[in-house]
């Protein structure tokens, strides 16, 4: 895969083999000198974003569009770094354009196999298997267990334990952004560097007494990266001084040269902050089968009742606090006012920031959990699940990795077992 960063020894981020890591921009350098005096750590981030070749790929060579998919495969996807390599093996049959309906099964309540939508002409296909791997992700999973209904398994595949769909997961997110005087009029460079931050805030506080159990992470962002649609928006909340520092209208925008300006002074000089915090697991937070709605395939949907707790609220005010404080540590001036306890202090709603899991959690007990230690249906024996859905808990760091390394375990396991003859 490859992953830059580097080595801290601190609990909360564990050590790893990692690739150099980019240097930090110039609003980030200042993130760091601000944040160093408040005791606060700043290292390299950690992103699978290749800095120099590994394993026939290129090095990134900054050129910023990691979000229109990567042309030279040096940001780590699954389609452009895992498939191939599969495809190699001459033992993947890749389907396409297919929507799975169910899994299906026998008289004994294994699967058999996997029903699925056409998406080109709209007809129903099945494809026979002795082992099924469902890694639709956290939510998708669930929906496909759950839509899974036979004699066996009224309830849905894998769902005696009544948990499929429960315990749903997602981080918490706020962000704080502000202008930073230091930054303004600044000499044209490029920074894009790779896409994404090249620093990040890591939790510092576990050892701290705080109103909320479960930490967070900062991550940067702004500088001189390319403009795209939309950059500076808000400007009216910016541009309340002149080059001298004289007072203008707040909150008036502008119109024609001096807009202009103001566009040229300020770009560069806007810093966000964006927290990202854990999520406290709960039984009430679920999504189940919609009993009225279907997709464009004919396949029920899912339905959410999902709600933060007075812990996840904490958590983000304390995000929003310390944000606002390392911004204006920077010099600089945040944009908007702290929101209030009735604004839920600015945190985004459950599943906007889309690291959903806990779904098909595992667990030794298969009246309480959906799976057991190795990803695998406590009540059919092969099936298995592979996405975010089997993780207990969320952490606050994204999931990717720790999905990638579950399924790496759980197919290692499928492997011994198949040689075992108990799959």
């Amino acid at each position: 895969m490859g992953v830059f960063g580097s080595e801290e020894g601190m609990r909360n981020e564990p050590d790893g083999h990692f690739l150099p890591p980019p240097e930090p921009r110039c609003y980030e350098k200042l993130l760091q000198k601000a944040c160093r005096g408040m005791s606060i750590p700043v290292i390299p981030s950690r992103l699978s974003i290749l800095t120099r070749p590994h394993n026939g790929r290129p090095a990134c060579h900054y050129c910023g569009q990691c979000g229109r998919g990567c042309s030279t495969n040096s940001n780590f996807s699954s389609p452009s770094v895992l498939i191939r390599p599969a495809e190699q093996t001459n033992n993947l049959t890749l389907i396409t354009n297919a929507m799975a309906r169910e899994i299906l099964t026998d008289e004994n309540g294994l699967a058999t196999g996997v029903s699925y939508i056409n998406k080109e002409d709209g007809q129903e296909q099945q494809v026979r298997a002795s082992i099924v791997v469902v890694a639709a992700s956290a939510c998708e999973s669930a929906r496909l267990l759950l839509n899974s209904r036979s004699t066996r398994h009224p309830n849905g595949l894998a769902n005696s334990s009544d948990c499929v769909g429960r315990y749903v997961t997602d981080s918490t997110g706020t962000s704080v952004m502000g202008v930073v005087p230091a930054l303004l009029g600044n000499l044209p460079h490029n920074e894009d560097g790779v896409g994404g931050m090249h620093v990040y805030v890591p939790w510092w506080l576990e050892d701290e007494k705080l109103d909320f159990v479960r930490g967070y992470h900062i991550e940067p962002w702004g500088g001189r990266q390319m403009p795209s649609y939309g950059f500076l928006g808000g400007i009216q909340r910016m541009n309340h001084t002149s080059d001298d520092g004289t007072p203008r209208p707040r909150g008036g925008g502008g119109y024609g040269v001096q807009l202009k300006e103001d566009y040229r002074r300020l770009y560069g000089a806007v810093v966000g902050l964006s927290g990202r915090g854990e999520m406290i697991a709960r039984r009430e937070n679920r999504c189940t089968i919609d009993p009225h709605q279907v997709d464009q395939y004919g396949i029920p949907v899912l339905r959410f009742d999902v709600t933060w707790s007075d812990q996840e609220y904490a958590q983000v005010k304390h995000m929003q606090e310390t944000m606002r404080s390392i911004i204006y540590a920077m010099g600089g001036e945040p944009t908007d006012t702290m929101p209030s306890r009735e604004e839920g202090y600015g945190i985004l709603p459950p599943g906007r920031i889309i690291h959903e899991g806990g779904t098909t959690r595992m667990g030794h007990d298969p009246r309480t959990s959906v799976l057991n230690k190795w990803c695998q249906a406590h009540d059919a024996k092969n099936v298995f699940v592979a996405d975010g859905g089997p993780l207990v808990s969320q952490a606050h760091k994204n999931i990717t990795w720790t999905i990638l390394a579950l399924a790496w375990r759980a197919s290692e396991y499928i492997v011994e077992e198949r040689k075992r003859g108990h799959l």
